[in-house]
């Protein structure tokens, strides 16, 4: 046996007191003092994170050619790999627009890091 919210007519289960979909008492009489609904919205980005996301991973990824353009003659470069961690992290964020945005740094962090592995080789 299911209850119909008489607000909505959800479906709910038969043991639910509250509308799964509204939160309206489905048995009368009862009262609720507080009641939370999840409505199932995106969440929000924080739009601070990602720009440092960005700044992080061009730092890390093309700071390697970088720091070759100002000694010429180092091999710290090697560690511009670690650029592609942000981009492989963002990838596998179960929000769309971070994998987007994953997907955007990957790309920006494999230039820098074939930049810069490539100014080592040479």
């Amino acid at each position: 046996m299911t209850r119909i919210c008489k607000n909505c007519e959800f479906i709910n289960q038969d043991d639910y007191d509250f509308c799964a979909k509204c939160g309206t008492p489905l048995v009368d009489g009862l009262k609720p003092k507080q009641v939370y609904v999840y409505n199932g919205d995106r969440p929000r980005l924080n739009r601070k994170a990602i720009i440092l996301a960005y700044i992080l991973t061009i730092v890390l990824s093309w700071g390697g050619f970088f720091w070759w353009l100002v000694t010429k003659n180092t091999a710290i470069n090697a560690f511009t790999f670690f650029g592609l961690f942000m981009p492989f992290y963002l990838m596998q964020a179960p929000v769309r627009e971070l994998k987007r945005h994953g997907i955007i740094l990957f790309f920006i962090s494999l230039a820098g890091v074939i930049l810069s592995f490539y100014v080592i080789m040479n």
